[in-house]
């Protein structure tokens, strides 16, 4: 099976170590085949080189960023290109935050999900019994 995501200029990644982790930022120029130069004046990364292993390469590609280019004109491709809304709809940013959502609940929010589902459980086993008798 052929790759569909490539290292290129203009391709939206996804950080997922260090001080950005879980940002997104795109490659403004090819450095090696180790290390990219991202930036992400949308979302707060700053330009800097960035390794393979420490990112994430996503579905989309903002076609119109060339080699080089500066992070103003970066930044106005990047709002045309609506890649903030488009990522916040795929099904990865959704476990994402289900994932965070989930590793952010404390004792007494797991506690009440048990009780919840203790109760949700009880009612479909009674329906159950009412369809089977």
């Amino acid at each position: 099976m052929a790759f569909k995501r490539y290292v290129q200029v203009g391709r939206v990644v996804l950080i997922n170590q260090g001080p950005n982790e879980g940002k997104l930022a795109v490659i403004v120029e090819i450095i090696d085949h180790n290390k990219a130069l991202i930036d992400g004046p949308c979302t707060g990364v700053d330009r800097q080189p960035l390794a393979y292993r420490n990112i994430s390469l996503t579905p989309y590609v903002i076609k119109a960023v060339a080699r080089g280019m500066g992070s103003g004109a970066i930044a106005k491709k990047w709002q045309a290109s609506g890649v903030d809304e488009k990522f916040a709809q795929s099904a990865w940013a959704k476990k994402r935050a289900a994932r965070q959502a989930k590793a952010d609940t404390s004792d007494f929010d797991r506690f009440q999900i048990m009780l919840l589902k203790k109760q949700r459980r009880s009612l479909v086993s009674r329906q159950a019994a009412k369809i089977k008798a």
